[in-house]
Protein backbone atom coordinates (compact mmCIF):
# COMPACT_ATOMS: atom_id res chain seq x y z
CA UNK A 1 0.00 0.00 0.00
CA UNK A 2 2.93 2.44 0.63
CA UNK A 3 3.73 2.43 -3.04
CA UNK A 4 0.37 3.27 -4.19
CA UNK A 5 -0.04 6.11 -1.57
CA UNK A 6 3.95 7.20 -2.56
CA UNK A 7 2.26 7.22 -6.45
CA UNK A 8 -0.82 9.06 -4.72
CA UNK A 9 1.15 11.18 -2.80
CA UNK A 10 3.55 12.24 -6.37
CA UNK A 11 0.75 12.97 -8.64
CA UNK A 12 -1.62 14.84 -5.81
CA UNK A 13 2.18 17.09 -5.34
CA UNK A 14 2.50 17.41 -9.18
CA UNK A 15 -0.72 18.57 -10.26
CA UNK A 16 -3.82 16.23 -9.19
CA UNK A 17 -6.26 15.51 -11.25
CA UNK A 18 -5.33 18.13 -13.34
CA UNK A 19 -2.21 16.10 -14.63
CA UNK A 20 -4.10 12.88 -15.02
CA UNK A 21 -6.93 14.96 -17.64
CA UNK A 22 -3.78 16.24 -19.15
CA UNK A 23 -2.08 13.21 -19.49
CA UNK A 24 -4.97 11.22 -21.07
CA UNK A 25 -5.48 14.26 -22.83
CA UNK A 26 -1.84 14.47 -24.37
CA UNK A 27 -2.23 10.25 -24.81
CA UNK A 28 -5.33 10.83 -27.12
CA UNK A 29 -4.30 13.71 -29.15
CA UNK A 30 -0.80 12.98 -29.77
CA UNK A 31 -1.47 11.75 -32.94
CA UNK A 32 -4.03 14.06 -34.05
CA UNK A 33 -1.35 16.73 -33.15
CA UNK A 34 1.03 15.24 -35.15
CA UNK A 35 -0.59 14.64 -38.30
CA UNK A 36 -1.17 18.55 -37.84
CA UNK A 37 2.46 19.52 -37.52
CA UNK A 38 3.06 17.31 -40.25
CA UNK A 39 0.51 19.16 -42.50
CA UNK A 40 1.25 22.56 -41.49
CA UNK A 41 5.23 21.92 -42.20
CA UNK A 42 3.86 20.05 -45.58
CA UNK A 43 1.41 23.60 -46.59
CA UNK A 44 4.77 25.90 -45.38
CA UNK A 45 6.87 23.55 -47.40
CA UNK A 46 4.30 23.80 -50.64
CA UNK A 47 3.90 27.79 -50.26
CA UNK A 48 7.81 28.05 -50.58
CA UNK A 49 7.42 25.98 -53.36
CA UNK A 50 5.13 27.87 -55.35
CA UNK A 51 6.14 30.99 -54.26
CA UNK A 52 9.52 29.84 -56.09
CA UNK A 53 8.21 28.22 -59.10
CA UNK A 54 6.48 31.61 -59.31
CA UNK A 55 9.70 33.23 -59.36
CA UNK A 56 11.18 30.57 -61.67
CA UNK A 57 8.17 31.80 -64.08
CA UNK A 58 9.10 35.37 -63.88
CA UNK A 59 12.63 35.42 -64.48
CA UNK A 60 11.94 33.18 -67.72
CA UNK A 61 9.55 35.28 -69.33
CA UNK A 62 12.06 38.05 -68.25
CA UNK A 63 14.80 36.55 -70.36
CA UNK A 64 12.33 35.66 -73.09
CA UNK A 65 11.64 39.35 -73.54
CA UNK A 66 15.31 40.12 -73.23
CA UNK A 67 15.96 37.42 -76.12
CA UNK A 68 13.24 38.26 -78.09
CA UNK A 69 14.74 42.32 -78.36
CA UNK A 70 18.12 40.50 -78.74
CA UNK A 71 16.60 39.17 -82.07
CA UNK A 72 14.89 42.16 -83.18
CA UNK A 73 18.55 44.13 -83.30
CA UNK A 74 20.03 41.34 -84.75
CA UNK A 75 17.73 41.52 -87.44
CA UNK A 76 17.79 45.00 -87.47
CA UNK A 77 21.06 44.71 -88.26
CA UNK A 78 20.99 41.70 -90.99
CA UNK A 79 18.53 43.78 -92.95
CA UNK A 80 21.08 46.86 -92.63
CA UNK A 81 24.01 44.65 -94.01
CA UNK A 82 21.99 43.11 -96.74
CA UNK A 83 21.17 46.39 -97.94
CA UNK A 84 24.16 47.93 -98.06
CA UNK A 85 25.43 44.32 -99.92
CA UNK A 86 22.33 45.15 -102.37
CA UNK A 87 23.85 48.86 -102.69
CA UNK A 88 27.26 47.85 -103.18
CA UNK A 89 26.42 45.26 -105.89
CA UNK A 90 24.50 47.45 -107.65
CA UNK A 91 27.20 50.06 -108.30
CA UNK A 92 29.58 47.35 -109.23
CA UNK A 93 26.98 46.41 -111.64
CA UNK A 94 26.81 49.63 -112.87
CA UNK A 95 30.54 49.72 -113.06
CA UNK A 96 30.68 46.66 -115.17
CA UNK A 97 28.04 47.68 -117.33
CA UNK A 98 29.74 51.43 -117.80
CA UNK A 99 33.45 48.64 -118.76
CA UNK A 100 31.23 47.24 -121.45
CA UNK A 101 29.81 50.59 -122.77
CA UNK A 102 33.33 52.24 -122.97
CA UNK A 103 34.64 53.00 -126.33
CA UNK A 104 38.33 52.36 -126.75
CA UNK A 105 38.77 54.83 -130.10
CA UNK A 106 37.00 58.98 -129.01
CA UNK A 107 35.16 60.25 -131.38
CA UNK A 108 34.59 57.77 -134.08
CA UNK A 109 32.11 56.05 -135.21
CA UNK A 110 33.33 52.95 -135.60
CA UNK A 111 33.10 51.81 -132.30
CA UNK A 112 35.46 49.31 -130.57
CA UNK A 113 34.34 46.78 -129.13
CA UNK A 114 31.36 47.31 -131.50
CA UNK A 115 27.92 47.66 -129.47
CA UNK A 116 23.94 48.55 -129.80
CA UNK A 117 24.75 51.41 -127.35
Amino acid sequence: MTFINDIATIVTAIGGVELIKWVVTWIATRKSAQKKAIEEAEALQIGNEQRRVDWLEKRICERDSKIDSLYIELRAEQQNRLEEIYKRHEVELKFKESEVKRCDVRKCSSRKPPSDY
